[in-house]
């Protein structure tokens, strides 16, 4: 996270463009597609290269005038969310697909973006470190590129779990910051944002409001609100004009507030260890020194575990590892990635040869019978059609 990936994708459109072709990002939330519109127009309208968005909530009108600039080529790179794969979207000359954290979308949708352009190049981004076995198995048809150092300047996050005991002293501190000209946030979890759920979160923010932190401007920012009203809200906490942003999950992704130097995450123990380490990526995003409280009451040992990780490394990749272990390959992106046949494993170390043994195996039968009619690989073949066959009952072709 913050390490250079949608300099990366800048990078490739330019490429793309100059070579006379359009370039697609499709990202899953508007949050996350406005804010890379915005970086990549800042990089690449300099350079003369059209940049547009394309979002869900633009009016009719809007989204009309960016089809059409599109289809009549009158725009190099169309930034956008699931808006980017309806039927009316038409790219004329589609050389690049830019899918950002690809796990959140599924296989079909995946499909569907790079089905608007012949055989156009792929770029997949993902600030979710994930473990390397499960990225040789995730992205096993893709050249991994890892992104590992913090951009010049930049410090290490602090993290510290403490108990609810210590909440009114982890105020203190979150003020302490806010009076010296930074901006936090308090993270509530949202299990399934269900009207109990929202009615909690709105209501700790009013007391936040009305309690600890009357004397600062507070914002509210949760996944129910429309797509405008968190629009404004984020553009708010970025123009400084909100001190303390009480939020749910929708910040996880992409929010880059570089101004913002501290995060409080409640009943932390109900994320998972990669999402923890995800929302501490929305801080430490400047030259200012950036903390992480992790506060809970949770006494369940995998809960504490999950903690002492977060709380003694930044790296993602030792985090992903981590959470693999103790939450298992089936759960680790929080959803199915459909399209993919189950996989087991039994030690992540010692399968990590096996894997790569097995994608070998797979290219060398591919090279050399590309259409499987060989008849030792009759019952290769049968497996390959009947997942095609599941992945079409589930619209995935």
């Amino acid at each position: 996270m913050g390490s250079g990936k949608t300099a990366v994708a800048a990078a490739a459109c330019y490429f793309t463009c100059k070579n006379g072709f359009q370039s697609a990002l499709m990202a899953p939330t508007e949050i996350l597609a406005t804010q890379h519109y915005h970086t990549l127009d800042g990089f690449l309208s300099p350079l003369g290269i059209r940049v547009g968005l394309l979002t869900g909530s633009l009016p009719a009108k809007e989204k009309r005038r960016i089809r059409t600039a599109l289809q009549a080529g009158e725009l190099d790179v169309l930034v956008g969310t699931h808006a980017l794969i309806q039927k009316d979207t038409v790219f004329p000359a589609l050389g690049l697909v830019i899918t950002d954290e690809q796990h959140r979308f599924g296989v079909g949708q995946r499909a569907a973006l790079a089905q608007k352009g012949g055989t156009p190049h792929k770029l997949v981004m993902s600030a979710t470190p994930i473990p390397r076995t499960l990225a040789l198995i995730v992205y096993g048809d893709l050249d991994i590129s890892v992104l590992d150092e913090l951009p010049v300047g930049r410090l290490p996050i602090r993290t510290y779990a403490v108990t609810g005991k210590l909440r009114q002293r982890a105020y203190g501190f979150v003020r302490s910051r806010m009076d010296a000209g930074e901006q936090a946030y308090i993270v509530c979890p949202m299990i399934e944002e269900g009207e109990s759920d929202l009615l909690a979160v709105t209501s700790y923010a009013e007391q936040l409001r009305a309690g600890e932190f009357a004397a600062y401007r507070v914002g509210l920012l949760h996944g129910k609100m429309k797509p405008a009203e968190k629009e404004q809200v984020m553009a708010s906490f970025k123009a400084g004009e909100l001190d303390l942003l009480v939020c749910t999950t929708v910040v996880e992704v992409g929010v880059d507030v570089p101004n913002a130097t501290v995060m409080l995450i409640e009943n932390s123990e109900r994320f998972g260890l990669s999402q923890l380490h995800q929302l501490r990526g929305r801080v430490g995003r400047g030259s200012k020194q950036s903390h992480c409280i992790l506060i809970t009451d949770s006494t369940s040992e995998e809960s504490r575990e999950r903690l002492r990780v977060l709380s003694s490394t930044t790296d993602g990749f030792r985090i992903a590892e981590e959470d693999l272990k103790l939450r298992g390959p089936g759960d680790f992106f929080g959803s199915a990635q459909h399209g993919l046949p189950p996989v087991h494993l039994a030690e992540l170390a010692e399968d990590m040869e096996l894997v790569r043994q097995t994608q070998q195996a797979a290219r060398d039968i591919l090279e050399a019978d590309p259409q499987l009619r060989d008849p030792v690989n009759h019952a290769l073949r049968a497996d390959v059609v009947r997942l095609y066959a599941r992945n079409g009952e589930n619209g995935l072709n």
